[in-house]
């Protein structure tokens, strides 16, 4: 196994300059797509999408996104692999590490995306768990730097739920210096762990029950 093998499970598996790097480097490509550009650099790879829960956006984004960059894709529905007859998920992540050359998996839990990159050679996408979006949120940072033209002093609001992409939006606060306002209704807030790791950072986010003072 190769020592570089990295996997994106939540925003806090990359660096702050990593984060910068990814969002800079999506810039360009973006840019690159628009003037009919045709950079290759993952010509002759396959990623593997695995989809335990149905999706638009995100399936879309990755079998367009990595066509674009010259590679290909192949897609398993919650009742295309042997996922579906109780297959261990050990074994799922090794027969595929000898096929592709990423996974990206959309499912439940959490521990599921860490127990294929436990035992995947290759690197492993969380393409969405019930605690984590990681991709979705790289997205929305992009949207950011796009619009603002920096990803550093600012005010970030999240009015809603406390779901996958709150918790997200606080990983990306852990890593950023932005401050993050979350107004989550009573009995829906956000990871209670993750609370408790951004305890440290709380000058910078914030919870609250009224979206009006976030």
């Amino acid at each position: 196994v190769s020592d570089m093998k990295r996997d994106l499970l939540t925003i806090l598996d990359l660096s702050t300059a990593e984060i910068l790097q990814l969002v800079q480097r999506a810039q360009e490509l973006k840019a690159e797509q628009r003037r009919g550009g045709h950079s290759k650099p993952l010509a002759g790879k396959t990623l593997a999408l695995i989809f335990e829960k149905p999706s638009t956006r995100t399936r879309v984004s990755f079998e367009a996104g990595i066509a674009q960059l010259g590679g290909s894709s192949i897609y398993l529905g919650r009742n295309d692999s042997q996922l579906s007859r109780n297959e261990p998920i050990a074994d799922t992540a090794r027969v595929l590490s000898r096929y592709v050359d990423g996974i990206v998996i959309r499912t439940f839990g959490q521990e599921i995306v860490e127990e294929m990159a436990r035992h995947a050679t290759i690197p492993v996408i969380n393409g969405l768990t019930n605690e984590h979006h990681p991709c979705q949120v790289l997205s929305d940072l992009l949207t950011v730097q796009e619009r603002f033209g920096r990803l550093t002093d600012l005010k970030i609001a999240w009015v809603g739920d406390g779901n996958n992409m709150a918790n997200s939006w606080i990983t990306a606060a852990l890593r950023l210096d932005f401050s993050l306002y979350l107004a989550c209704p009573p009995g829906y807030e956000p990871d209670a762990k993750l609370l408790a790791l951004a305890a440290p950072a709380s000058r910078r986010i914030y919870l609250t029950n009224d979206p009006i003072l976030a």
